[in-house]
């Protein structure tokens, strides 16, 4: 037998002999038809490879074992083990969540928000905030600042004004509805619906190519983009107690992983948004509309007493108002 072969199969021996130490299940926010989810699938199989086979994660879609909202309890139960999830969707918990994992109008690119998380203070915040549920933060991502569909044209807060706009329930809501709009409870899966039929003018649903993709921009032929109000966090965490009893080099390789993860994600999403646009700008019913800086700043500063506002919901949440704001300033983001 060569050296060669003996070191080929040496390793396969190693691998083999490692081979799914540690099985996890993991529930996502995203749909599997998604292109966030699909991105997701991506992720758990370099987990897998860069383990060497001993990490396997059974990502599930959305609502496969809990409700969106429920994955927490999921994980607090030891009925999931992990999740890939939005964190703003447990601002029913804890009103924190709604602001660390939403501030509306505090980023204006991703990078923004994965410094904070990864250098500002962030990720040793989600850690406190998830203690109590038994939860260890592993690293946080994002999608990209998130376009508007409008059926009507939006230069401006002034257009704002009455505007019927689909928006998820908390800080977001409460942010448009400060700078005059009409906020309406929407389930994200009857967006088109209330769109084509006029129930709704306007919808904070997510980035431009998956709206494009949808056909909301046939129906709502004034987005504006780039985004000036969305940028959500998505977090990457599991329970805790199985996290402590991972050896160091793999609590590494899923460390690393989430930081590639979230690279991965937003750049993907970035070329997917361009390619999108490009699309868009071909077809003459369509006219996409970008907020001059003026116009973003007066939405940043109705944003900002709104997060103030938020804060005093409970002691975490301002805490996450203290940390944030503290961040926006220093890096003069404000």
């Amino acid at each position: 037998m060569t050296t060669l072969t003996t070191v080929a199969l040496a390793g396969v021996m190693s691998t083999s002999a490692f081979a799914a130490d540690y099985k996890f299940k993991f529930q996502s926010s995203d749909p599997s038809g998604d292109k966030n989810y699909q991105i997701q699938q991506e992720w758990v199989k370099r987990v897998e490879t860069m383990s060497g086979g001993r990490v396997q994660i059974d990502l599930l879609p959305v609502g496969s074992v809990f409700k969106h909202t429920e994955t927490l309890d999921g994980i607090k139960m030891g009925i999931l083990d992990g999740q890939i999830t939005a964190t703003s969707y447990f601002s029913g918990k804890d009103p924190a969540f709604g602001l660390i994992g939403n501030t509306v109008g505090a980023w204006s690119n991703t990078q923004q928000l994965l410094q904070y998380i990864n250098y500002g203070g962030g990720y040793q915040l989600m850690n406190e905030l998830y203690a109590p549920y038994g939860v260890k933060f592993i690293g946080g991502s994002t999608t990209g600042v998130e376009a508007l569909v409008s059926r009507v044209p939006l230069d401006s807060v002034a257009d704002l004004k009455g505007l019927k706009i689909r928006a998820p329930e908390g800080l977001v809501q409460q942010v448009f509805a400060a700078a005059g709009a009409a906020p309406v409870n929407l389930p994200g899966s009857e967006v088109f619906t209330g769109l084509s039929k006029g129930v709704i003018d306007a919808a904070d649903y997510t980035v431009f190519s998956t709206n494009q993709k949808a056909g909301m921009n046939d129906i709502a032929t004034h987005p504006v983009y780039p985004g000036f109000h969305s940028l959500p966090l998505i977090d990457v965490s599991m329970s805790k107690k199985k996290w402590d009893k991972l050896p160091a080099d793999i609590q590494a390789i899923l460390t690393v992983s989430v930081r590639d993860f979230a690279e991965d994600i937003t750049t993907q999403l970035r070329i997917a948004d361009e390619a999108a646009v490009k699309e868009a700008n071909a077809n003459p019913e369509i006219t996409i509309h970008n907020w001059s800086p003026e116009e973003r700043k007066k939405f940043r500063a109705i944003a900002r007493v709104q997060w103030k506002e938020f804060a005093k919901r409970s002691p975490n949440a301002q805490k996450v108002y203290d940390s944030i704001t503290k961040y926006l300033e220093e890096n003069g983001l404000l």
